[in-house]
């Protein structure tokens, strides 16, 4: 399976939303179906967001 997010785009993902702490060992089995959905809406957000400013260019 290819991997879509790198490690440190999801962390600081995570960090925007305010459950880091629970992935600082890398273990992400450790947040909620909740943070998850979160992380998800803010991933296609800011690949909306980038690919509006590619439009403009």
């Amino acid at each position: 399976m290819a991997r879509v997010m790198s490690e440190k785009t999801k962390y600081e993902l995570a960090r925007e939303l305010g459950f880091a702490h629970k992935v600082r060992n890398g273990d992400w089995g450790n947040i909620t179906t909740r943070e998850a959905g979160s992380l998800v809406r803010a991933a296609i957000m800011k690949t909306e967001e980038l690919m509006a400013e590619l439009d403009k260019q």
